[in-house]
């Protein structure tokens, strides 16, 4: 699909999400009307206004106390306090505008790449979806050192508190991220009309199942070994120091682990390797997108197979942690409502972003590599987008020969 086809749904849910988000911070009062604890449930109301306070204008009591603290000068004059909050309201433009402008660009590559036509949809949908995730981790990110400096207390402690701002909202972004997902897919659908044929490049299919599992190892590396709780805590307890940039392990954590296991002590064995079905699910889902990524794009291109990697694992983490959520609801039955069984909905995203990445470059690498090797023999088997293998006839056609697999820079 051509670039101005493209950027038109990219932009509809980029504009949309950022919208939503906003909509969903400016609804924080509604949690203080009377009458909204006793509709929801006291814990349920304090759980909802957690979620949306990330996104909402309203300067949370932190930053109201640490503008009476901190507003009064070393000769006890009184500082203009209005300076941090001028600070929030900068972080929250801040994080809004990045908002847009992280979702667009990866919008617009991945609707390129993998237009919702010849039954791409559900794939599109899903990868714009995560896609959202990642961006709204990533504006949380950058726009947190404004927020913290907002509190009077930027010098203290700062890695431990950009990392907990960087984990903030999660839940709220995954709603968001949907509604705005299936916007841009709709609006790619009708600027698709009249695109005309697309390009294709499948891949030999020993070549892409080698891909994938060079692509998962590398998720493995963080879900498997990192994750686990004795390495997780030498990890985070390894790197101390004094000053501004002093006790990054939380930061480490959040950038570095996709989860977090240790031994079935203490607990049933069956129960144990449940839950690790959860985990595994991650490494299920990588895998399969990673195979099918060659088959699905139009040019299997380094940035593509990257950004498609990354939004691999957000969707297995998502689909992890419902799983999560089930297995704990099964264990604990009523005892805990919907609101709080999604506390965990969205985690680890920003290691999902550094390993996706990683991950996606060592696919293509792979696919380069190996298909390039592959290609030069006769009789390679590749598939096409459809599944069949070439010259295989389809029904109500004749038979096409694919070509062998195209990696592009």
């Amino acid at each position: 699909m051509e670039y101005r086809r493209a950027a038109i749904p990219a932009l509809v849910g980029g504009l949309l999400l950022t919208a939503l988000l906003w909509w969903a911070g400016a609804s924080t009062q509604a949690l203080h009307l009377p009458g909204t604890a006793d509709v929801l449930g006291g814990r349920a109301a304090a759980e909802l206004e957690y979620w949306l306070t990330p996104w909402s204008y309203d300067p949370p009591a932190s930053v109201r106390i640490g503008a009476e603290t901190f507003g009064i000068g070393e000769d006890r004059a009184a500082v203009d306090n209005s300076r941090y909050l001028s600070l929030y309201t900068t972080g929250m433009q801040i994080r809004f505008v990045a908002v847009l402008l992280f979702f667009v660009p990866g919008a617009l590559l991945l609707i390129r790449r993998l237009p919702p036509v010849n039954g791409r949809v559900p794939a599109t949908l899903l990868a714009v979806w995560a896609w959202g995730v990642a961006a709204g981790t990533l504006a949380l990110a950058v726009s947190a050192p404004w927020l913290i400096a907002a509190n009077g207390r930027g010098s203290y402690r700062f890695l431990p508190q950009l990392a907990g701002m960087a984990s903030g909202g999660r839940q709220i972004l995954v709603l968001a991220a949907l509604v705005a997902a299936v916007a841009a897919v709709l609006a790619a659908r009708v600027t698709a009309k009249g695109a005309g044929p697309l390009p294709q490049a499948p891949a030999p299919a020993a070549v892409a199942r080698l891909a994938a599992t060079v692509g998962t190892a590398v998720i493995a590396v963080s879900l498997v070994v990192l994750s686990y709780q004795p390495v997780a805590a030498t990890l985070q307890t390894a790197f101390t120091g004094s000053g501004l940039l002093a006790e990054p392990g939380d930061l480490l954590r959040q950038w570095l682990l996709l989860g977090s296991w240790a031994g079935p002590a203490g607990r049933p064995a069956g129960d144990w390797f449940l839950y690790r079905v959860a985990d595994a699910l991650v490494l299920v889902v990588v895998w399969w997108a990673l195979r099918r990524l060659p088959v699905l794009l139009t040019r299997t291109t380094v940035p593509a197979m990257a950004l498609g990697a990354v939004c691999a694992t957000v969707l297995g983490l998502l689909a992890s942690q419902l799983a999560q959520m089930a297995l704990t609801a099964s264990d604990s039955g009523m005892r805990w409502g919907l609101v709080q069984l999604s506390a965990g909905i969205g985690g680890g995203v920003p290691a999902a972003l550094t390993f996706g990445l990683a991950a996606g470059a060592a696919a293509a690498v792979t696919l380069r590599a190996a298909g390039s090797r592959s290609g030069a023999g006769a009789g390679a088997v590749t598939q096409a987008p459809d599944g069949t293998e070439p010259g295989a006839v389809r029904p109500g056609g004749r038979g096409e020969a694919t070509g062998t697999t195209a990696i592009g820079d």
